[in-house]
């Protein structure tokens, strides 16, 4: 509770300036400044590469596939593949992974009312992970060219269900119980896969494995990138509907309580949207961390708490970030390409450190308040 004002305490004082809340830029400004890095960072990674594309020649390349360009080309068909049928489905599915990444972090930070949540918090990632392996280490190909996909998202599914039951074991569904049993079951599934590597003898795969584990946007192909991409229309739509909801949650669970909310169903069926988006982008592009945890820290920062705002820009900021992550993971050590999952950690890390500090200090100040 904030204490009452002294009379005759001088304005402009140490306290008078904490409280002060920080200006907010306009958020259609705010909008429209990251829609424009967003394009821009699409350009760069349909430029960017081991062959130079001019960004002239690349918005020319696709408005001549969308039959809006010149009747003759001035490019190679060989520039044409590599924007087209290389580099275009990977930017887009960084677009999608980042946005989607962002959008679920901060729905999961309202829910728990914890800043450090982070869409794998259920433990979805080490279900897809170990369906990833389980298809990496004895050669399962039952669906083709997208088993891998496949088997992934069946684990995250599969994770999704066990983490629900043993939740629901000890009678009502909380948030405390889910988080907790996401942990102990990410513990187990972690530990099978470990398992399974151990005791496959198989180096080739090991190395496929840690590739896949650490995240990348490589070899994802047109026909492949609608799901991730419907699974974050859905979310977003979803979350936007539910906004308010959301912002009731930061006031507690009481005070929503008293408004009106059924926090209990209503963190249930978040939950299982939540996971299930994510166990689609992780099936699509691997467990990238860090994004979750970042991007709804920084996009509060210019819009405020409220999620009208700061889901829509979350969407944008994360879509923008992973955009360059992965262009630095393709330039970085060329021609070898680093996962991209390294660089946001590399990033994540130290902003996890700087966030828990910030909450220490601020711990610390309400309390010699």
């Amino acid at each position: 509770m904030t204490a009452p004002a002294v009379a005759g305490t001088p304005v402009g004082t140490r306290d008078s300036r904490r409280e002060k809340p920080p200006r907010r830029r306009p958020f259609a400004a705010t909008l429209a400044v990251l829609g424009a890095l967003l394009l821009v960072s699409l350009t760069a990674g349909l430029a960017i590469g081991s062959v130079h594309v001019p960004p002239g020649q690349v918005w020319g390349i696709v408005a001549h596939a969308l039959g809006a360009g010149p009747s003759e080309p001035g490019w190679s068909r060989a520039r044409e593949t590599i924007v087209l049928d290389v580099r275009a489905p990977r930017v887009l599915l960084g677009a999608v992974t980042g946005a989607g990444l962002a959008v679920v972090g901060t729905a999961m930070q309202a829910l728990v009312r914890n800043p450090l949540a982070e869409p794998y918090l259920l433990g979805v990632s080490s279900g897809a992970s170990l369906g990833a392996v389980t298809v990496i280490v004895f050669g399962v190909s039952l669906f083709g060219p997208v088993s891998l996909s496949v088997a992934a998202f069946a684990g995250a599914l599969l994770t999704l269900l066990l983490v629900y039951s043993t939740a629901r074991a000890g009678g009502r569904i909380t948030s405390v119980r889910l988080v907790l049993s996401g942990v102990a079951v990410a513990a187990v599934l972690t530990a099978v896969m470990d398992l399974l590597l151990l005791t496959g003898d198989r180096g080739n795969e090991a190395r496929a494995v840690l590739a896949w584990t650490l995240g990348g946007l490589g070899g994802v192909q047109w026909g492949t990138l609608w799901l991730p991409g419907a699974a974050l229309s859905l979310g977003v739509v979803v979350l936007l509907v539910q906004a308010r909801s959301l912002n009731l949650l930061l006031a507690g669970e009481e005070a929503a309580t008293t408004m009106g909310l059924d926090v209990a169903r209503f963190r249930a069926r978040m939950f299982v949207l939540l996971s299930l988006v994510t166990g689609v982008l992780v099936a699509a592009a691997g467990p990238i961390g860090f994004v979750g945890l970042m991007l709804p820290h920084i996009v509060r920062l210019f819009v405020g708490a409220d999620h009208r705002r700061v889901l829509p820009a979350a969407a944008l900021a994360g879509a923008v970030f992973l955009v360059w992550a992965d262009i630095a993971a393709r330039t970085v050590a060329a021609p070898m390409e680093v996962p991209v999952g390294v660089l946001t950690a590399l990033c994540g890390g130290p902003f996890f450190l700087w966030l828990m500090r910030r909450d220490a200090r601020r711990s610390t100040d309400r309390g010699v308040a």
